[in-house]
């Protein structure tokens, strides 16, 4: 039980029991879906981008990612469910495990090519309600869009 204990205070979602880390895997899916339908869309590459995303955080294989982003599609549609979603991200990843899901929101954002402005405030709220500094999660904006090629 300490060990468990130690684990969460590093800051390790590995060290999660597999039905807590299932569930914080489908709180990060359904967090990245939220902020993809932001702009009323939610179109195909945003989707691999999601898919990508999860594979890479979670070593998932493809047919897993996109298992996951099923089941995360489904349950992401509430906003109640969505600050339960990131009260168990916020409790589970350390500081640079959370400013690493900003970095997925970014991506997921400009996964269609362009940043919608409710996509912008929704990253905004995410980093608020996660305990992400603003300067935080600017640099991670501008990692992002580096990576991408957007300058």
């Amino acid at each position: 039980m300490f060990e468990r204990i130690f684990g969460l205070l590093k800051g390790g979602a590995s060290e999660l029991p597999p039905h807590q880390g299932e569930a914080l895997r489908v709180a990060v899916a359904a967090v990245l879906v939220e902020t993809a339908l932001m702009d009323d869309r939610f179109d195909e590459a945003e989707r691999r981008s999601i898919e990508a995303l999860l594979a890479r955080r979670f070593e998932l294989t493809p047919e897993e990612a996109r298992r996951l982003l099923d089941e995360a599609a489904r349950v992401a549609d509430a906003s109640v469910q969505l600050h339960g979603f990131l009260r168990r991200i916020r409790e589970a990843f350390g500081p640079e495990e959370r400013i690493g899901l900003i970095e997925m929101l970014w991506e997921v954002a400009y996964a269609d090519g362009a940043l919608d402005p409710h996509e912008d405030a929704m990253i905004r709220r995410i980093a608020g309600l996660v305990d992400v500094e603003d300067r935080d999660r600017g640099e991670a904006r501008r990692r992002v869009r580096r990576r991408l090629g957007l300058g």
